[in-house]
């Protein structure tokens, strides 16, 4: 059957400008970091990031080493986009990075200029595009000059094969490093892909919203419900052996029990704004303009759904602000 877009689906979910660039995203992105890929079979991945699309999500991320074996994430998406996004390639924006492990060998990961390369190349090549939307930096490479890394991103897009160039994991002060380096080669620098969520708040923390606004580039936020944490499916326990991502670690550093409380406190607040506690997590984070897009990934077409309806309610009054950043100290 060929699949055809539903044609209101501009109209289900806001997008909004990356700063005052000519990038426009939809305020979630749909992430292919850990569901997709060998993971799970084809035709369920293709149902679930069609749904996506159907429901205003035109922005897919991606990354060399997406799998969980590295590059079949970048394949599954190929698969789809060659059997049924192709047709609508002017209407997506499509981003991957490297840095990460990606192959055998000493120049698999980092930010050389070879490793960078070499890594969008068989990025193009598994997804079968001539160019991304974004190429992100994956992470801060202590051994590499920044310099080689701003030139051989901005070659790249010379080349024409990224629109724009992008980093993550990066701190403040290394996002303003490489920032001026962009700004004076002319690069197209739109933003800085981090762990960023109610119960993280290490990107405003350190200056690095503030950084990306002077730099005219936004924030994307990935992990935005914690793991899942910012569910209803851990408000009475947490396993011992909870995947936390790295980033999110320190959660866990008062006590479970402490961490369950306050999930706990933010569920009511929630419930009282008739949403589930992922949908207020999502909405919570959109609140600043300077948070380009959120990624959430969905193996199954519900889950997916169920996070969407955020939308129906992304304002807060006075006072649940101040409840919850009573509860988030």
């Amino acid at each position: 059957m060929v699949y055809a877009a539903d044609e209101q689906r501009y109209e289900k979910l806001p997008y909004r400008r990356v700063s005052d660039s000519g990038l426009i995203l939809p305020v979630v992105s749909f992430g292919l970091w850990r569901n997709l890929g060998d993971q799970m079979p084809l035709e369920n991945s293709r149902k679930v990031m069609l749904k996506a699309f159907d429901s205003g999500i035109f922005s897919f991320d991606n990354a060399s080493n997406y799998g969980p074996s590295n590059g079949t994430a970048e394949e599954t998406f190929g698969q789809v986009y060659r059997s049924d996004l192709k047709p609508y390639r002017d209407e997506l924006i499509i981003t991957t990075k490297a840095g990460y492990h990606m192959w055998p060998g000493p120049l698999g990961e980092f930010s050389g200029k070879k490793t960078l390369t070499a890594a969008l190349d068989l990025s193009l090549q598994r997804m079968g595009l001539d160019y991304v939307d974004i190429f992100y930096a994956h992470r801060w490479d202590p051994n590499t000059r920044l310099e080689e890394t701003a030139y051989a991103m901005d070659l790249l897009v010379k080349q024409g094969k990224a629109l724009y160039v992008g980093v993550s994991n990066y701190n403040a002060e290394q996002t303003a490093a490489i920032a001026k380096l962009f700004d004076e080669l002319g690069t197209p620098f739109i933003g800085n892909q981090v762990s960023y969520n109610m119960l993280n708040q290490t990107a405003a923390d350190d200056g690095l919203l503030d950084v990306l606004d002077e730099n005219h580039a936004g924030l994307i936020a990935y992990g935005p419900l914690a793991e899942g944490l910012l569910t209803d499916r851990y408000l009475e326990d947490i396993p011992e052996d909870y995947p936390i991502h790295r980033t999110n670690a320190f959660l866990f550093e008062d006590g479970k029990a402490a961490l369950i409380a306050k999930l706990n406190a933010l569920n009511a607040i929630a419930q009282a704004r008739g949403q589930k506690l992922s949908q207020m997590a999502l909405a919570w984070l959109l609140r600043d303009r300077r948070v380009a897009t959120v990624v959430i990934g969905a193996s199954k077409i519900d889950h997916l759904v169920d996070n969407l309806a955020f939308s129906d309610n992304m304002t807060f009054t006075d006072d649940e602000v101040a409840q919850i950043e009573n509860i988030l100290k």
